[in-house]
């Protein structure tokens, strides 16, 4: 979420996300902050950090799109956004949430209600309090038509009351359900109850903003380090687009004393090669794994692979006519070696992927069995049917010799991904594709405008919960992006979302029914891998949380120790 919209893609595997979120469209390269980001390298107990120089250096292989909470989309912006900025919680171990400006909340017995009182001692970087008014402003400005936010919409409709009427122009942003009871006291009102709504609170999309600030700057709001405040763990000091950025730690921070890193160094490094040879001589902290250099450093003390609940996968434009045609989707489906990819061109822990939730990441509720287990593989890699379906789906088109785009990244390890995956299409006889190599940022905006035909797209969560895969894919919905309406698969949401929201068995029987009906039967994503990262990381860096959704990392409680 992460949006991550996450329009990602990589070899090392740096993401979102966002994924995926984070979540939003995004290519495994960028979809993390990091060519192959963080491990939890949380640790002993930070109080050890001692005369260590408190600096942490590492890179990230694409620029922040931005860092203006209601148009961020990806993980490389939530990532930095959550370092900057508290919203009522924050993620801590675990994933679990823990106090940010919120002091603690009442639920309602309905569950419709929630009341969170906040703390009186949190102050934003130019010295103004942080007050519920602060999250009233950035909760109507994300739903607000006017704003043009992606994520706003899409996290917020259906939640919170009178959201989804406002999006569609039916009643005033100032009648949506969140009110300033006064400076500190905050009170929600939710369209329905939301199980995991404490955790949804985490995400960027329901950070606040400073009123007068955001109207001051106005449409530069949010573009240098001096058009930015911040009440989290770091101030963004320095920001050199394209090439890196830097962050302070915030001596006026509510929770300072437990904040030990004084700066975070961020280099854009696009090149796995080029941080492998930076993280060698001392320069950086932390240093993603591409394919040909996991062998290499597989037996290195400093090597870290950790599975993630992260998905990528082949997002297939149903504005195209070819690619509106069920059987040539089934074909791309199955025609692609996810295996090979793995074992090859990753290298590097990711597993295949047949299906839209990721193992290990959601249970059954009553039986304790994994998701992913219980739905089993949807796809298979089966190449003589894959021609079958082709070759049917070119019959009903009328066509012999069909091209398509790809939209791929611009990064090494984009590069090579992309090139694997041209290579298993152009089995499809009669089929030529043609890849577009873009910068991250260009595929955010290509994605968001649907500009493209095929596009290697990733996902990380922005709540644990089946919803946040699977909800992309409503109609319209504002990270759906591929053309695909269907009145039963909405049916399926909504239901899970309503009437089941009370009901945890039936409804998690719900959504095992829609994943199937999503991957299986429409056809609509064709499923890649599930991520994990390799990469080095400095054992004298200690504290660094990796998280499951919203930012990749948590620095707040890391540090530098017995370098």
């Amino acid at each position: 979420m992460k949006k991550t919209n996450w329009l990602l893609l990589v070899l090392a595997l740096v993401l979102s996300m966002f994924l995926a979120a984070c979540s939003g469209g995004s290519d495994d390269t960028s979809n993390s902050t990091d060519d192959a980001e963080t491990e939890d390298t949380s640790s002993e107990d930070d109080a050890a950090a001692g005369d260590s120089e408190q600096v942490l250096n590492i890179t990230d292989s694409a620029e922040i799109p931005t860092m203006d909470a209601s148009l961020a989309t990806d993980a490389v912006a939530f990532q930095w956004l959550g370092s900057t900025t508290d919203g009522l919680y924050r993620l801590g171990e675990n994933a679990q949430p823990e106090p940010g400006i919120a002091k603690d909340h009442e639920v309602s017995e309905d569950g419709l209600t929630w009341t969170f009182n906040l703390r009186e001692d949190a102050v934003w970087s130019n010295g103004d309090p942080v007050t519920a008014n602060d999250f009233v402003f950035a909760w109507q400005r994300a739903v607000n038509p006017d704003t043009g936010s992606e994520y706003g919409p899409y996290m917020m409709g259906g939640i919170i009351k009178n959201a989804q009427a406002i999006v569609d122009g039916e009643v005033p942003v100032e009648e949506l359900g969140v009110k300033a009871e006064d400076d500190h006291t905050l009170v929600v009102e939710l369209e329905k109850p939301v199980p995991y709504f404490e955790s949804l609170t985490t995400f960027g999309t329901f950070l606040p903003m400073n009123q007068a600030f955001v109207e001051e700057h106005g449409d530069q709001y949010a573009l240098e380090a001096d058009t930015l405040l911040s009440n989290g763990p770091f101030v963004l000091t320095e920001w050199n687009h394209g090439e890196g950025w830097t962050l302070e730690k915030n001596e006026d921070y509510w929770d300072a004393e437990n904040v030990k890193l004084e700066k975070i160094n961020v280099k854009v490094v696009k090149e796995t090669s080029t941080a492998v040879n930076l993280y060698d001589t001392g320069e950086i902290d932390r240093a993603g794994l591409s394919a040909e250099f996991v062998d290499q450093y597989r037996t290195s003390d400093d090597f870290v692979i950790d599975e993630e609940p992260t998905l990528f996968y082949l997002k297939m434009n149903q504005e195209n006519e070819v690619l509106a045609n069920v059987n040539a989707r089934k074909a791309i489906q199955m025609v692609i070696d996810r295996q090979a990819m793995v074992d090859v061109i990753l290298n590097n822990g990711s597993i295949p992927s047949a299906g839209h939730i990721p193992q290990n990441f959601t249970k059954h509720p009553e039986t304790e069995e994994d998701f992913r287990e219980l739905n089993g593989d949807l796809i298979e890699t089966n190449v003589e049917k894959a021609q079958e379906l082709w070759a049917k789906a070119k019959e009903e088109l009328g066509q012999d010799e069909i091209e398509l785009g790809y939209l791929g990244g611009d990064t090494e390890v984009a590069l090579n991904m992309d090139a694997y995956i041209k290579d298993q299409l152009e089995q499809l006889e009669g089929l030529t594709v043609k890849v577009q190599s873009v910068p991250f940022k260009e595929r955010l905006a290509r994605d968001e405008a649907m500009d493209y035909d095929i596009q290697n797209s990733g996902w990380g969560p922005d709540y644990i919960d089946p919803n946040t895969f699977l909800n992309m894919f409503v109609t319209d919905g504002g990270n759906n992006k591929t053309g695909y309406s269907s009145e039963e698969y909405d049916g399926l949401i909504e239901k899970a979302n309503t009437e089941l929201a009370q009901k945890p068995v039936e409804r998690f029987e719900t959504f095992l029914e829609a994943e199937k009906m999503l991957i299986q039967e429409d056809a609509v994503l064709a499923p890649l891998y599930q991520r994990a990262k390799a990469r080095l990381w400095k054992p004298y860096v200690k504290g660094v949380i990796a998280q499951p959704m919203g930012p990749d990392f948590t620095y707040k409680y890391a540090y530098i120790e017995g370098k």
